[in-house]
């Protein structure tokens, strides 16, 4: 060996000493942490601490030092940090002719052991996954999955692992029902999935707008020359009818003796909202209600006037309705202020004087009163997952006015239920509400995993692990959504205080993350709760717009499946529902098989090339 790698060797070695030393430091410092995690779970926590004390450090020089002698660089250390370093240590003083070697340390993870940990509590949190991929499949449940079974028998045999029910939608019958419907279909399928119940959270979303009128408006699809290759299909209905029958078009709800006499070839005459006539070709008869078609664009208004015609003979006349409210969003420009308003009031759009001059801006009703406790001036505000940016201007406490700073060219488009976040903003709220506790107790004995929403410290955890153990719940495992800066920023202690009550996961809301940490950080702050997590042995739910586009649309995106193939480093992947949903589990289960040849984690796995040179080449 030559005289420069020893003494390269030996100029490393107290500088990989002065890591070890911090990282027990590190651990010694957090004793009644680790004291209060589950026994099971606390060799990971100590190794959460050895991996964040070697993170306090930038190393980049010795590692690229370590590389340079053919060693590890630590950079895939973060699942056994302190064997790592041992190991990297015991290489050094070889290499230097030292006969010092660190001794390991009891209840030590070894390097063999980190990823079987990190195996073994994902199985216990979510199950098993399908096949022979790694990675486990997540599916948000639609409305329709409440009487639909086919749905979901469907969605295993595609390889669903876990089925997901969103507490922000439906109703505690509904959610009881889609259980009962998986756990029909896992007989037939000879398969079991686990049920995983998000809460949610603090509902801090855009309030409702005025409605302008009740207003409808149908027309027929037209080829490149106007003519129409498909007229516009609308369902005649008497007045008390709910829905259209089999959704066929749009509903048009109508005086019930004049429904009564129609019969196919009849027309329909309507006062256009426009001051013109228009006409409806009655095509069928199916029960009470008819179907008919436009060839021609109708706007109609409540109330609006209806003939009905059997050739030249008028037989009945009427009124249309009542119509659905039409509400308009409203389009914000930069440059435009927006006020958001305390009260449950609908918002409304611009008032504008004679001249056209503004005066009054327009506004919409924020959903969660402690926003107007805590927001300050200067702070920002984004809304509808970042589409829509601006800049707080003043807060009275009834009303925040808010400056538009991000739009898009032409104006962007605001409606009710849109998100809103704030991410300057330290709101003093818990991120278990009162709606959260009534499901818990519905769900309670029927879910295996509960998902807690806005969660931005340790207290948070101790607060919902506290609500479980009030209720009853039973062995039921937790995942915490990591989607605001303060979630980030506190994910150590927000870990070992999960650990305490295992098994245990994160899901990294990516949605609402990129939003509160800006767009051009998602990709670090993604990076560094995937490494935190795997050194704390706590598997990670990959979640948000994960093949979005083939979901809705039935084909994805190259951006979508580049960033489906990056789930394969969590443990789980979530879907989120569409009409393509089906398809969709099925495309990502083989592409995680196939992906997870090639990469366990942030390791590349060298399978075998079936290209290249040949023998003897």
């Amino acid at each position: 060996m030559s005289l420069s790698v020893r003494r390269r060797a030996a100029r490393l070695i107290p500088a990989l000493e002065g890591l070890r030393r911090h990282a027990l430091a590190v651990e010694q410092a957090h004793a009644r942490e680790i004291e209060a995690v589950h026994p099971a779970h606390r060799a990971s926590a100590r190794n959460l601490l050895h991996y964040i004390a070697v993170r306090q450090s930038d190393i980049r020089g010795l590692q690229n030092e370590l590389a340079l002698l053919g060693l590890s660089r630590l950079g895939r250390a973060e699942a056994h940090t302190l064997a790592s370093l041992n190991a990297v240590m015991r290489a050094l003083n070889a290499l230097a002719g030292s006969e010092l070697p660190p001794r390991a340390r009891p209840g030590q993870v070894g390097i063999a052991d980190g990823a079987q940990q990190l195996d073994a509590h994902a199985q216990a949190l979510l199950g098993q996954p399908a096949g022979r991929r790694a990675t486990r499949i997540m599916v948000t449940m639609p409305s329709e999955a409440a009487h639909a079974p086919d749905l979901i028998r469907r969605l295993i045999e595609a390889g669903m692992d876990v089925m997901r029910i969103n507490c922000a939608h439906d109703d505690a019958a509904a959610w009881l029902a889609m259980i009962r419907n998986l756990r029909s279909a896992e007989a037939e399928c000879g398969r079991r999935c686990r049920i995983y119940a998000d809460l949610a959270g603090p509902k801090l979303r855009t309030g409702d707008i005025r409605p302008i009128g009740r207003l409808i408006d149908f027309k027929p699809k037209r080829d490149a020359w106007g003519r129409v290759v498909q007229p516009a299909r609308v369902c005649l209905v008497p007045r008390h009818a709910a829905t259209a029958p089999d959704g066929d078009g749009v509903r048009l709800p109508l005086d019930p003796e004049l429904l009564s006499l129609m019969q196919p070839g009849d027309q329909l005459e309507l006062e256009d909202n426009r001051g013109g006539r228009r006409r409806l070709q009655v095509v069928e008869r199916r029960g009470e209600a008819c179907l008919a078609q436009a060839e021609r664009h109708v706007y109609l208004r409540d109330g609006a006037a209806c003939i009905l015609w059997r050739g030249e003979v008028q037989l009945a006349a009427g009124r249309v309705g009542p119509l659905p409210e039409l509400i308009l969003p409203l389009t914000l420009r930069v440059g435009d202020w927006l006020l958001l308003t305390r009260d449950d009031r609908p918002g409304e759009h611009p008032h504008m004087d004679a001249s056209g001059r503004i005066t009054r801006p327009a506004s919409i009703p924020c959903t969660l009163p402690a926003v107007f406790d805590a927001a300050a001036p200067g702070q920002r505000v984004w809304f509808d997952d970042g589409r829509i940016g601006g800049r707080i201007l003043t807060n009275d406490g009834r009303e925040i006015v808010v400056e538009i700073t991000h739009a898009a060219p032409e104006g962007s488009r605001l409606r009710p239920e849109k998100g809103i976040n704030l991410p300057d903003t330290r709101l003093d709220m818990s991120a278990l509400t009162a709606k959260d506790l009534e499901d818990l107790r519905a769900l309670a004995g029927h879910v295996d995993i509960v998902g807690l929403s806005f969660v931005r410290g340790p207290e948070d955890v101790h607060v919902l692990h506290a609500a479980l153990r009030a209720i009853e719940a039973g062995p039921v495992g937790t995942v915490l959504k990591i989607e605001t800066p303060q979630a980030f920023d506190n994910l150590a202690g927000i870990l070992l205080a999960a650990l305490a009550n295992p098994p245990v996961g994160l899901m990294v809301a990516r949605g609402d993350l990129a939003v509160e940490v800006g767009f051009e950080r998602l990709a670090e702050v993604q990076e560094e709760i995937l490494w935190l997590a795997e050194a704390a042995h706590v598997p990670v739910i990959w979640a948000t717009q994960v093949l979005e586009g083939m979901a809705k649309r039935g084909l994805p995106s190259r951006a979508e499946v580049s960033d489906a193939a990056f789930g394969v480093r969590a443990e789980c992947v979530m879907l989120n529902k569409g009409p393509y949903i089906v398809e969709t589990v099925a495309f990502l289960a083989e592409l995680l098989e196939r992906m997870g040849e090639h990469r366990r984690k942030q390791r590349p796995m060298l399978c075998q090339m079936v290209r290249g040179l040949k023998a003897g080449d």
